[in-house]
């Protein structure tokens, strides 16, 4: 039987989850120490890092922001307006980018900074879709990589000494910006944030015909070009208390756009509006791991008091790891098609990657399924016992 956390909605397979003697996760303990954080002066602490890095002449821009056009990256960019930065925007372009997204993007310039959008080779892009599909369970896997890699890239081909991302997923620290010393971003950083889930660039070479030079912007630069740049980078989430929700309600104030129904396989209708692939993304972390993203938002709004346990656990139960026949209204059929796969074949590789001990099987190990597709959770009906 799964153990789940006894004040979220967590299961204890979530990688690095640990449930304390209370059965409280680590999650829900980081989030109960941020009451003792003085965000006051985690405010005057951030202003002072952006004091060293803004440009006293203008002659070049402050900071880099990574920005996909979402609730967050926008708040990033208001945030940095509001404190005076000059912001170069940088978007690693989605694999499959819907038309809300690229409505949001254009928004965002709107809110009056600079922007660069990076495209990188869609045939490219679709051989490492399929790749990281069949290899390593995320179809994601060179969208995740782009994010870190090419605005690093743009910083150091730039010489932008800033990158300002938005929440840090460990919660821990500020970035090597706040750091006191060692100041500058390494590649061994890097790869630390932006997982490569075991699978490297390097190996990537020969496969589907992929050469060295078809792979550039999955690369960071060397830590020489780093060290010479002087980039650095931090993490708003350290310095302002992050909360996804306050974050759409303030982009929706500057024009960002909410999509007209929940999501497929979430609970809201304000985030993962860009990429028609990542209904495919979250359901395999629910084959993996038995939680997807209806699980994530529903912990974040139990944490701040605006969702019961009892409420999230109903929701989580309508809407977690449903088959992605769809995602933002395009058929799965036609989010395959670039990687000339079938649907067919796309559920030879989810059946691949399902973690068993997690889902029913019949007395041949074959996967319990409804109709619609959807797997049936050893645990499903009692959860929480």
């Amino acid at each position: 039987m799964i153990r789940y956390c006894t004040t979220c909605v967590m299961p204890e397979t979530k990688p690095d989850l640990k449930l304390d003697a209370q059965g409280v996760c680590n999650a829900c303990r980081s989030f109960e120490a941020r009451g003792d954080i003085d965000w006051e002066a985690r405010a005057r602490e951030l202003e002072a890092v952006l004091q060293r890095y803004r440009s006293s002449d203008g002659g070049h821009w402050d900071c880099i922001v990574p920005v996909s056009g979402g609730k967050d990256s926008t708040t990033q960019v208001v945030r940095m307006l509001e404190m005076g930065m000059t912001p170069l925007c940088v978007t690693a372009t989605t694999c499959d980018l819907s038309e809300i997204g690229r409505r949001n993007i254009e928004n965002l310039k709107r809110l009056g900074a600079d922007h660069v959008d990076f495209s990188p080779n869609p045939l490219v892009r679709r051989k490492l879709n399929r790749i990281g599909l069949t290899l390593v369970g995320d179809i994601s896997w060179p969208e995740h990589v782009g994010i870190f890699t090419i605005p690093v890239r743009v910083a150091v081909q730039f010489r932008i000494p800033l990158i300002v991302w938005g929440e840090n997923s460990q919660n821990e620290y500020g970035g090597p910006a706040a750091a006191s010393s060692d100041r500058v971003l390494t590649r061994r950083w890097l790869e630390e944030f932006g997982g490569l889930l075991g699978l490297r660039v390097s190996d990537l070479v020969a496969m589907e015909g992929l050469q060295a030079r078809d792979l550039l912007p999955y690369h960071y630069p060397s830590d020489e070009d780093l060290r010479a740049s002087a980039v650095t980078g931090l993490f708003l989430g350290y310095y302002l208390p992050w909360d996804g929700y306050a974050n759409a309600l303030l982009a929706q104030a500057y024009g960002f756009t909410t999509y007209q129904t929940t999501i497929e396989g979430s609970i809201v209708n304000y985030e993962n509006l860009d990429n028609h692939q990542t209904g495919i993304h979250d359901y395999f972390k629910f084959l993996k791991y038995g939680f997807g993203r209806a699980t994530d938002i529903a912990c974040l709004h139990v944490r701040r008091g605006r969702l019961t346990r009892r409420d999230a656990l109903e929701l989580v139960r309508r809407h977690d790891g449903t088959f992605p026949g769809s995602y933002l209204g395009k058929p799965l059929e036609q989010i395959l098609a670039p990687l000339e796969m079938s649907v067919e074949e796309f559920v030879g590789v989810c059946d691949k990657f399902t973690n068993r001990k997690l889902f029913k099987c019949d007395a041949r190990g074959a996967l319990t399924k409804d109709r619609h597709g959807n797997l049936v959770k050893v645990n499903y009906d009692n959860p929480h016992d």
